[in-house]
C-alpha cells in the first residue's frame, strides 16, 4: 500500500465525513444524517486516534456540504468515472483554496499539509481531504476509493489493503453478505 501516514490520515477523514454526514444506507438500513451534527462531525474527525474537536453548528454544516461533494468523488471513481471524479476534486481544491505547507507537528523533522485559505477548522480539513482525493486520484490508487457493495449500504472506504480486494465498507456488511449467501446456498441444497 502507497499511501503515506498523512495523506492515509486526510483520506479517513473524508470517508469518515462522508459516511457520518451523508445520507443513504448503512449495513442494510436507511441512514439519516444525526440530529447533532456538530457531535457527529466532531467524532468522524475525531476517528482512529486524532483528538476529537470542537466544532461548531456552522462548521460542522460546511464540512456536512463538503461531504456531500466527497460522495461525488467516492461513487464516480468506485464506478470507473475519474473524469467526473476529478472534475468535483478540482473544483473542491478550488473552492478550499488548498495549499501545501510544510508544518512541525510534534514528531521530528517536517509534513506536508494542505490548508485552506483561511486555518478555520472547516476549510483546514475540506482543503486537507480535498488534497488526499487528489492525490489518490492523479496516481495508480484512485481504484482504491470504494463504496460498499453489500445490499442496501452505500457507505464508502478506502482500501488500504495489500491486495486491493477490498468491497465493503465494514467487517459487519462483509459478514451479512457471507451469512446470507450461506443460507442462500443452504435452501437451495
Amino acid at each position: 500500500m502507497n499511501f503515506d501516514s498523512h495523506i492515509l490520515n486526510v483520506l479517513t477523514a473524508a470517508t469518515a465525513l462522508v459516511n457520518r454526514l451523508t445520507a443513504g444506507h448503512s449495513g442494510g438500513a436507511r441512514y439519516a444524517v444525526p440530529a447533532d451534527l456538530a457531535g457527529a462531525t466532531a467524532d468522524a474527525l475525531g476517528d482512529d486516534g486524532r483528538p476529537r474537536p470542537e466544532v461548531s453548528t456552522a462548521q460542522a454544516k460546511q464540512l456536512a456540504a463538503v461531504a456531500a461533494r466527497m460522495r461525488v468523488v467516492f461513487e464516480a471513481a468506485h464506478g470507473g468515472d475519474t473524469d467526473r471524479a476529478a472534475e468535483e476534486v478540482n473544483a473542491l481544491l478550488l473552492d478550499t483554496n488548498a495549499r501545501p505547507q510544510l508544518d512541525r507537528t510534534g514528531s521530528p523533522g517536517w509534513n506536508l499539509h494542505f490548508h485552506g485559505a483561511d486555518d478555520t477548522l472547516a476549510n483546514g480539513w475540506a482543503a486537507g481531504c480535498a488534497a488526499g482525493l487528489a492525490m489518490a486520484l492523479g496516481s495508480d490508487l484512485v481504484g482504491r476509493l470504494g463504496v460498499c457493495s453489500a445490499p442496501a449500504c452505500d457507505r464508502v472506504f478506502v482500501d488500504a489493503s495489500r491486495n486491493s480486494a477490498r468491497r465493503f465498507c465494514s467487517p459487519q456488511c462483509q459478514s451479512r453478505v457471507k451469512a446470507a449467501a450461506h443460507r442462500a446456498r443452504r435452501q437451495t441444497s
